[in-house]
């Protein structure tokens, strides 16, 4: 009889990375009856972002969950700012990991640990890895073309002594293997390439990865051929295993508080009385937000465009959770948009704060998405066949956006390469002519984004070559 086997996973804090990493779990507790999984819980200081809740909401003995644990890892202060701050609040956990490794070592549980199974920003826990004799992955929850972005930029400053953050204000096109096309540096690298402390950390990570004996990465064979392709011919760069969409769909209104439920209840009600593909759904992610400038901008933009509108709009941070970044909903909307505006657009329009985008998308009333281009919304928006207007506002999401207009030709281009506190305010008339675009009915992208769609569930599927690719990691983890 095979011997049950346990997995550690890392996520870093956040309900986004949480909920990912329960996902590919419960996959991972689906095709294996003799594999448990413990996750590490790191928390923020400073917020709450409905992480306890969720975990709660697991408690189903009847579930896949029940082959799951959680362990909350004792809290750390965040110390700095920024990418740096984060990068180095995630790695002063590493003592609390080696304490709850032991913890499982020490239980006399006949169950082996068979390995790490860690975020992609938590490569200092490899080192903890490395104590116990433990083998280490990487969950990748972005796309393989941004992997194989990060591997080329490691290389360059380590093989070419070459200092990234010269691209800032360059006019220079990379070529990177991951991309079919060659890549506008200043416009779309990641910002934190552009800082030289937190560059250094951030290659790091892609220089860790390669210790490392495998790569799930949270996407599928048919979305990214090319470059995962061009990872799988690199000899230098661990196996890869496209294991995606890793997504959420199945919502449930026991994660989230029962004012929330209630505004999803509302929204959706609104959304029944539409016509089908008649609403342009406009959303930023959990740190996406304005100034007032950009938000009356939109406003005028989605007033010219004519189209029916669901717009989560939220206000920048304050106090302490500014660190990070999370915005809150405005007590009141018409203090920021331009005087008139509700009024004026009741007929068609709904202003939001929080949004249930999930089931936002999976509404046959949304033909349009303008999106922050996050990858878990790009994948999101992807699975229900709805094309995005890009958006993007930090991290990789200028990557994501330049995959998906220029790569793909899966998405129309509001803007490929705007950042958060740039300063730069997008006019209406771009605004006007992306949303005209991306809700076009009978447009080429819209055709591509729907045969996306039936692809990424099809990759799922049984014999589907993400379900393959889970296949062979299983066997890896269970021979190593």
């Amino acid at each position: 009889m095979k011997k049950a086997s346990e997995l550690i996973f890392i996520p870093i804090p956040g309900i986004g990375h949480i909920v990912s990493t329960v996902e590919i779990a419960k996959l991972l507790l689906s095709r294996d009856d003799n594999l448990f999984i413990t996750i590490l819980i790191m928390k923020f200081p400073f917020t709450a972002d409905g992480s306890d809740a969720y975990i709660k909401s697991l408690a189903d003995p009847s579930s896949k969950t029940q082959r799951i644990s959680f362990a909350n890892l004792p809290q750390e202060q965040f110390q700095g700012t920024g990418a740096t701050g984060f990068f180095t609040f995630i790695d002063s956990h590493k003592s609390h990991v080696k304490d709850a490794v032991t913890k499982l070592t020490d239980s006399g549980s006949e169950t082996r640990i068979a390995g790490f199974v860690i975020d992609m920003f938590c490569t200092g826990m490899i080192d903890v890895a490395n104590e116990f004799g433990l083998p280490s992955y990487v969950f990748y929850t972005s796309g393989a073309a941004d992997l194989g972005l990060m591997f080329h930029l490691q290389a360059i400053r380590d093989e070419e002594n070459k200092d990234c953050t010269e691209f800032k204000n360059s006019d220079a096109e990379l070529v990177v293997p991951s991309f079919v096309n060659p890549l506008p540096a200043a416009r779309v690298l990641p910002g934190v390439v552009f800082d030289k402390e937190a560059c250094n950390f951030f290659l790091n990570f892609a220089k860790r990865y390669r210790e490392t004996k495998g790569l799930l990465v949270n996407t599928f064979l048919e979305l990214e051929s090319h470059a995962l392709q061009s990872l799988s011919s690199d000899g230098k760069i661990p196996p890869v295993y496209p294991v995606g969409p890793i997504l959420n769909v199945k919502s449930n209104d026991n994660q989230v508080s029962s004012e929330k439920s209630k505004q999803k209840s509302d929204i959706l009600k609104w959304l029944d009385d539409q016509p089908p593909l008649s609403v342009v759904f406009l959303c930023f992610g959990s740190m996406g937000c304005f100034g007032e400038d950009q938000v009356k901008e939109i406003a005028h933009g989605l007033e010219k465009a004519g189209f029916r509108f669901l717009w989560s709009l939220r206000q920048p941070p304050t106090g302490p959770t500014s660190k990070i970044g999370f915005p809150s909903d405005y007590a009141d909307y018409s203090t920021i948009l331009p005087e008139g505006f509700l009024d004026r657009t009741a007929e068609i329009g709904k202003v939001i704060g929080w949004a249930p985008q999930v089931a936002i998308l999976a509404h046959p009333a949304v033909g349009g998405f303008v999106s922050h281009c996050g990858w878990n919304s790009t994948l999101e928006s992807i699975w229900y066949g709805v094309p995005i207007a890009t958006w993007p506002f930090y991290a990789e999401q200028q990557v994501n956006a330049f995959e998906l207009v220029k790569e793909l030709k899966l998405a129309v281009e509001i803007d490929i390469g705007y950042r958060k506190d740039s300063g730069v305010i997008v006019s209406r008339q771009d605004i006007e002519k992306g949303i005209k675009q991306v809700m076009e009915q009978d447009s080429e992208i819209r055709t591509r984004v729907k045969e996306m769609s039936q692809m990424s569930q099809k990759a799922l599927a049984d014999d589907g070559s993400s379900f393959s690719s889970l296949g062979r990691f299983i066997d890896q983890i269970q021979s190593s």
